[in-house]
């Protein structure tokens, strides 16, 4: 799983055949529907333009994609969370993160060792809670997303709910730029041997990742310099 992992983050585009074939290629002899039944455990899908990023739940609803034509000047104007996977020593846990799509800011996370709604709902809450609800609030199609307990939550708060659709692949891009630096540069570099290892080892990075950690992006200024929009230093002569 977490040589999948490292191929999915190198080449989110990679399906279960490109994989399967890139871990023949390093000596691991795989079925390919292991690799499909893998990817599925670890909640990995291939980024492309299709009808649905993931799939949700029967009898849950779908949200219109509310994002079409608009530019994103502010922060707070749109927040955005999805859901990675993180390898352990022994075992793995899941990721979910919200981020402010105007600054990259992470503005919460949450572990958890099972794909239930209740990890992602309290990442939400603590992100509208702790800064405020965006205008509107954008995820995929996933199960967790289109919970009642999810859509329930940002309902509660005022925030407009929108759900990718057809098309609409890159609109996870930040996120998933945040998922490559995280991993490349501490999740695969350590190989934590407990959960409350990983959760200081994350917590850390994306402090890192919002006060230090300049963006080509953002014109080489942090997250919290864009969210709190903060004037750039003079460069000295």
């Amino acid at each position: 799983m977490k040589k999948i992992d490292k191929l999915y983050m190198e080449r989110p585009t990679s399906g279960s055949r490109p994989i399967k074939s890139r871990l023949r290629m390093q000596g691991v002899r795989i079925a390919r529907s292991r690799v499909v039944r893998l990817m599925r455990l670890m909640g990995l899908r291939s980024i492309y333009p299709k009808r649905r990023t993931s799939s949700p739940e029967a009898g849950h609803k779908i949200y219109p994609y509310l994002l079409r034509g608009t530019e994103v000047t502010k922060p707070r104007q749109v927040y955005a969370a999805d859901i990675t996977y993180i390898p352990m020593a022994k075992g793995f846990l899941y990721l979910a993160a919200v981020i402010d799509w105007r600054s990259r800011k992470v503005l919460a996370h949450r572990l958890s060792n099972t794909l239930d709604a209740s990890f992602c709902v309290e990442a939400a809450e603590e992100a509208i809670v702790r800064y405020g609800a965006p205008d509107v609030f954008n995820t995929d199609q996933g199960a967790q997303f289109t919970s009642e307990a999810f859509t329930s939550a940002l309902k509660a708060h005022g925030a407009r709910i929108s759900m990718d659709g057809k098309g609409r692949w890159l609109d996870n891009v930040y996120v998933e730029r945040l998922w490559r630096s995280l991993k490349q540069e501490e999740v695969y570099r350590r190989a934590y041997e407990s959960v409350s290892e990983a959760r200081k080892g994350i917590a850390d990075y994306l402090r890192y990742f919002n006060e230090e950690r300049p963006h080509q992006g953002l014109d080489n200024r942090t997250p919290d310099d864009v969210f709190y929009e903060r004037k750039p230093l003079p460069i000295a002569a």
